[in-house]
């Protein structure tokens, strides 16, 4: 559920425990985050029964199957091609949407939206410099976007290049003030580095944002449960989700109180280095 761009995100700045920690926390978050990306396109879910935000995992397995028979009918399609692609993601089937990207970067090479959704792909599916390198060629200085940005911090957070990374989102701040998915960013940026205290800061900000969706919820969860406040933790995981997908959550946040007690181990070695 959770290792699309999650599990890369680690560098060789945490510690064993602490990699183990966050490899399991950040699962949290997978499922939210990718369904944000998908209701950002154009999925037509007026085709579905329900909005993809509240589909299950079977559900979603058979919505992207119908949107790729759409696409197997006319490959060259562009929002086909889009929507399939996102469809993928959220169902793991990374490779397999980087090859349907490939395609329609070909017929549509100059397209902001297609480059940008290609990089997307590379980085699930771990090209993170080709990624990089997709995601600029998207960008124009005169017209520069801010959700481009926010998605070269991301990578750049991946290839454990925090400084870059922020710089990346506060740029994305300057065009796009208090944008709830940029400051989660961020604060994500700074767990990852075990900072945890300014994870939280931005975290918390994000959440009072108008527009804050639950994905940026599981975020600051992730960042009060890495801090041992767990009771605290488990309250916001639970918040604006469905039963099933709060208990899975809150599962997650479990696991690690049993893995070599890796929550007060990340913790210890937090306030070693501040």
């Amino acid at each position: 559920m959770a290792s699309r761009r999650q599990s890369s995100l680690l560098n060789g700045q945490l510690s064993k425990g602490a990699s183990l920690a966050i490899i399991v926390a950040l699962a949290l978050s997978g499922c939210a985050a990718q369904k944000k990306e998908l209701t950002t396109g154009s999925i037509p879910t007026t085709n579905f029964s329900k909005p993809v935000q509240s589909m299950n995992a079977t559900e979603l397995s058979a919505a992207a199957e119908s949107i790729g028979k759409a696409y197997e009918r006319n490959p060259k399609d562009r929002t086909a091609g889009l929507n399939y692609a996102n469809m993928l993601r959220m169902t793991g089937r990374n490779d397999q949407a980087l090859a349907v990207m490939q395609q329609v970067a070909i017929n549509f090479p100059n397209d902001r939206e297609v480059l940008a959704a290609y990089g997307k792909s590379q980085a699930a599916a771990g090209q993170l410099e080709q990624a990089l390198n997709t995601i600029s060629r998207a960008q124009t200085p005169d017209r520069p976007d801010w959700k481009l940005k926010s998605a070269e911090g991301a990578i750049l957070d991946q290839l454990g290049r925090a400084s870059e990374a922020r710089l990346r989102y506060r740029e994305a701040l300057d065009i796009q003030p208090n944008e709830p998915t940029v400051l989660s960013n961020l604060g994500m940026s700074y767990l990852l580095n075990k900072d945890l205290k300014t994870a939280e800061t931005y975290l918390t900000s994000a959440v009072k944002q108008p527009g804050a969706d639950s994905s940026v919820r599981q975020n600051l969860a992730l960042a009060v449960g890495l801090q041992g406040r767990f009771a605290e933790a488990e309250q916001i995981a639970r918040q604006e989700l469905s039963q099933d997908q709060a208990e899975a959550n809150v599962k997650y946040l479990r696991s690690i109180m049993s893995q070599q007690n890796a929550w007060q181990k990340l913790s210890k070695e937090d306030k070693g280095t501040n």
